[in-house]
Parts: C-alpha cells; sequence; structure tokens
C-alpha cells in the first residue's frame, strides 16, 4: 500500500522565504499575505506588530511599505501566515502570482522549498 506525501506545512515555508527575501518582495509578500487580514486581526497578530498597518481613515485593506518590511521578523510573518493558512488557505496557494513568478523564487533555498511546497498542496487540493 503506497501513500501519497503530504504537503509540508506552507506557513513556516513562508516566513522563511520572508527572511530570505529582498525588501521589495518582502513587501509585495506582506500586501499579499495582509488581504484577508481584518482590522481586528491586525491589532492581535503577533502582539500587534501589525497594528501600525491599521488606517486612520475609514477601513480599507491594509498596506505595507519597505518601513514594515525592515520592521516586521519572519516570525511575525510567521503568525500572519498561518492565520491567512486558515481564513484564506487559497490566497497561499495564489502567493506565487501575488508576489510575481520572477526568478528570485529559485534564487533560494526557501522559495524554491516554497514552490514545491504550494505546487503540492495545488495537487492535494
Amino acid at each position: 500500500m503506497q501513500h501519497a506525501e503530504a504537503a509540508p506545512e506552507i506557513a513556516p515555508l513562508v516566513a522563511r522565504f520572508y527572511n530570505d527575501a529582498p525588501l521589495s518582495l518582502r513587501v509585495r509578500l506582506l500586501n499579499g499575505l495582509l488581504r484577508p487580514v481584518g482590522p481586528l486581526a491586525l491589532v492581535t497578530l503577533a502582539a500587534g506588530a501589525f497594528g501600525s498597518l491599521l488606517p486612520d481613515t475609514r477601513w480599507r485593506v491594509a498596506v505595507a511599505d519597505l518601513g514594515d518590511a525592515l520592521r516586521l521578523d519572519g516570525a511575525q510573518v510567521l503568525e500572519l501566515a498561518r492565520y491567512v493558512e486558515q481564513k484564506a488557505p487559497e490566497l497561499l496557494l495564489q502567493l506565487p502570482d501575488v508576489v510575481g513568478q520572477g526568478p528570485l523564487w529559485a534564487a533560494s533555498v526557501s522559495g524554491s522549498l516554497l514552490l514545491v511546497a504550494l505546487r503540492l498542496r495545488r495537487r492535494e487540493g
């Protein structure tokens, strides 16, 4: 009896990729992950690390910039990715499209591992 291999957990791979990515890619990754995150989650995730992204005016999707990418670390992005994995798992599967299909994915071990895990997850789903 042959068992299919389960796809690895995606959120830790997202956090590792974030740590290895250049700043411009970090910003795109953050903005992609922030799409389904509401105001309450922003102020509670990662001990409030994303609370500064809460807009001063009427609610709209949170937007990260280079300063946020410098300030936020992989552990905080791990919590964000785990939240997104529960709330909108289809968004994680779309990360290559959201962030871009450029050569940066394959330029790092973490990017390559994340792409493989996402492909496995798509096959399972």
